[in-house]
């Protein structure tokens, strides 16, 4: 099994609608809709890439043996380099390999003092607090609250 990162405008921009407007991936994504066409994959796909030029940083497509798995990574929230990871319900047993490979570029590579994540109220925080996200407050976007933890670098 080969685990690529790969830039988001590389995906076929059929297989981000695919994968963005899955029932079990929008259960889980309280801000996303079960419209989300070609046009709007390819707009979405450039405005994530464009994160790198201005931030640094942003989120990348996974890809394993040649097939998009999902998209996360950091994505800029405020001050903060906030983490996403959203996976085709097939992999989700994927998602501890790939978190472990986003925080290691994130304070290894790219230096970063601390992440976010935000979890819908709908989400158990359990995972992430096993992962050592500390809860950091809670935030409201377009009439829904979500929890923000946050991860701090660790110092040697």
């Amino acid at each position: 099994m080969q685990l690529e990162f790969k830039r988001l405008i590389d995906i076929a921009p059929s297989d981000i609608a695919e994968l963005n407007n899955h029932p079990e991936v929008l259960r889980h994504m309280p801000l996303g809709s079960p419209n989300f066409d070609i046009e709007k994959s390819q707009a979405w796909a450039k405005d994530k890439d464009s994160q790198w030029d201005i931030h640094g940083y942003g989120p990348w497509a996974f890809v394993i043996d040649g097939i998009f798995i999902g998209w996360g990574g950091l994505q800029k929230e405020g001050e903060d380099a906030d983490l996403a990871l959203v996976l085709h319900p097939k992999y989700w047993g994927m998602g501890k390999t790939i978190y472990k490979e986003i925080i290691r570029r994130a304070f290894d590579e790219m230096n970063l003092e601390s992440l976010t994540i935000l979890l819908p109220l709908s989400r158990a925080a359990k995972a992430v607090s096993r992962y050592g996200f500390q809860p950091d407050g809670t935030l409201v976007y377009d009439g829904i609250c979500f929890q923000r933890f946050r991860l701090f670098a660790k110092h040697e």
